[in-house]
């Protein structure tokens, strides 16, 4: 069975840093695309970056790149997302997710397992 635990969400100032970390278990994942969505209240679920479990070739959307980066720890299971630069437009719940292929990144449809989601709120 397959689990993705999401941890390290918080209260951030704008400006401030944070890591994001999803331990992921239940089976390997090689050549899945390990995700980052967040949803906003009352807004749709967004796509935040991904990176291919195996290769580790990443992709990012355009509202994070250059503030976020993505990573994994093959050896602790745990793909993490750092960061930095924070905005109050960044405040969301923020989950991890697992797609079988590396195709449609974007696309939460895509994605066959999600964890429960951690918040992250940015304000002063």
């Amino acid at each position: 069975q397959v689990q993705l635990v999401e941890t390290g969400g918080g209260l951030v100032q704008p400006g401030g840093s944070l890591r994001l970390s999803c331990a992921a278990s239940g089976r390997t994942f090689n050549n899945y695309a390990m995700g980052w969505f967040r949803q906003a209240p009352g807004k749709d679920r967004e796509f935040v970056a991904a990176i291919n479990w195996s290769s580790g070739t990443t992709y990012y959307a355009d509202s994070v790149k250059g503030r976020f980066t993505i990573s994994r720890d093959k050896a602790k299971n745990t793909v993490y997302l750092q960061m930095n630069s924070l905005k109050p437009e960044d405040t969301a719940v923020y989950y991890c997710a697992a797609n079988r292929r590396w195709f449609r990144l974007s696309t939460p449809g895509e994605y066959d397992y999600w964890g429960q989601g951690t918040q992250v709120t940015v304000s002063s």
